[in-house]
């Protein structure tokens, strides 16, 4: 068996670790930070397959113009002259369209299934207790605009197979009957999941210690050797770390650490913020979206968190009020008895979706380094799609057949 390094610790790190441990390899994780503050600790918590449409999609374009304007807006580019953003942006703009659209979804469509599945297998192993629910998805509208929208798109995931079905406001009360609701309908993502994600993390991080894989925090990736087309060497943590085979799963870290590998990865980060409020008397069963506000609602371990927004930009620690104002505000507009109070800076939770230009992640070997996997790119879905990844790249190490047909998926596209 090989001897594997996985640099970055967040979901897709530590699912590829979980299934390449379980085929015998020997495995280290480099993180640059202790793991807890990334991304797939705060998010959602949600498992999409309803979520087959790329974010590089018509109509995007001049949604996100009149967005820029709004400081409570979900979605904001902040103005750079930084050329991976123009870059990263004209790219966004060739794959806007239709074309892309149609090519995408089933792709994405398979990817999710895939990763639902393994999800369901691995609540049923010893020691993996995270919450996982398989009630759907509740994506809640307000005007006709959106539900022409969100029904038009209920109906092309029939079309792939997906279970969705399309409430009047009466339907959807009754199968959220502990909270007042104010929408003009929904549609109910009954292929979707949910679950609680610290415990999920938590869960990995211990069977793969005691699986003996070595997860080396606070080793931050500072130079990478590389010789006659393969990966030699990774510095981090003031020591070399050798080994046959590497995998890129460092998220939005990713474009940065591709660039000592003399290979270019086309990410940007989306900064999301989260925060939890009790919530003790257990109103909300079902997760909800709220279309219009692109805002997300979980209850999970006894509470509710509440997540949101997508800024463009480049890595920082700002904690923009005004975004975390825009999501409390949403609330009440949709569920008129919650409404929740603007937590304090250290209550707010943010991280950065490591978003690829056409909305699709980056999932295969790279075609300039052989003994390099790159599995990084997957946006706001990387805890929904993090089994499914793993599985893959365990496959890509051990050359075998891929599960699902991973070409649109490829690093060099």
């Amino acid at each position: 068996m090989s001897h594997i390094i996985i640099i970055g610790g967040g979901i897709i790190g530590l699912s590829s670790a979980y299934y390449l441990s379980k085929q015998g390899h020997q495995i280290t994780i480099l993180d640059k930070g202790d793991i807890t503050s990334n991304c797939s600790f705060g998010n959602a918590g949600m498992i999409v397959p309803s979520h087959f449409i790329p974010l590089a999609s018509p109509g995007m374009i001049q949604q996100g113009i009149r967005w820029m304007f709004n400081s409570k807006s979900p979605f904001y580019v902040r103005p750079s002259l930084d050329m991976n953003l123009i870059g990263w942006g004209l790219k966004f703009l060739k794959h806007a369209n239709e074309n892309h659209v149609s090519r995408s979804m089933v792709p994405l469509r398979d990817l999710s299934l895939l990763s639902k599945k393994y999800y369901e297998e691995l609540t049923n192993e010893p020691g993996f207790e995270f919450e996982l629910k398989n009630n759907g998805i509740l994506a809640f509208y307000k005007t006709e605009k959106t539900a022409e929208e969100e029904i038009h798109i209920a109906e092309k995931g029939i079309e792939l197979g997906l279970d969705m079905k399309v409430l009047d406001a009466a339907a959807a009360a009754k199968l959220q009957p502990g909270l007042e609701l104010d929408v003009l309908g929904a549609v109910h993502y009954r292929c979707d999941g949910h679950l609680y994600p610290s415990k999920l993390m938590n869960a990995l991080t211990g069977y793969l210690e005691k699986q003996g894989v070595v997860i080396m925090r606070n080793h931050e990736v500072t130079r990478i050797s590389s010789a006659e087309h393969k990966i030699t060497g990774v510095f981090a943590g003031g020591k070399e770390w050798k080994a046959d085979q590497f995998v890129l799963a460092a998220g939005s870290w990713s474009p940065e650490i591709a660039k000592m590998m003399d290979i270019k990865v086309s990410v940007m980060p989306g900064k999301g913020y989260s925060f939890m409020e009790q919530e003790p008397a257990g109103r909300m069963t079902i997760p909800a979206l709220l279309c219009e506000a692109r805002v997300a609602v979980t209850p999970m371990n006894g509470s509710i968190r509440y997540s949101g927004t997508m800024e463009l930009d480049k890595i920082n620690a700002r904690i923009n009020k005004q975004r975390v104002q825009g999501i409390l505000e949403a609330i009440p507009d949709y569920f008129p008895e919650l409404k929740p109070a603007l937590p304090a800076d250290k209550d707010i939770w943010f991280g950065f979706r490591p978003s690829s230009p056409d909305g699709l992640p980056y999932i295969g070997r790279s075609a300039k380094r052989k003994n390099l996997i790159v599995a990084t790119g997957h946006g706001m879905m990387g805890l929904s799609l993090g089994p499914a990844t793993g599985v893959l790249v365990s496959q890509l190490i051990n050359e075998q057949p891929t599960a699902i047909d991973i070409r649109a998926f490829s690093p060099s596209r």
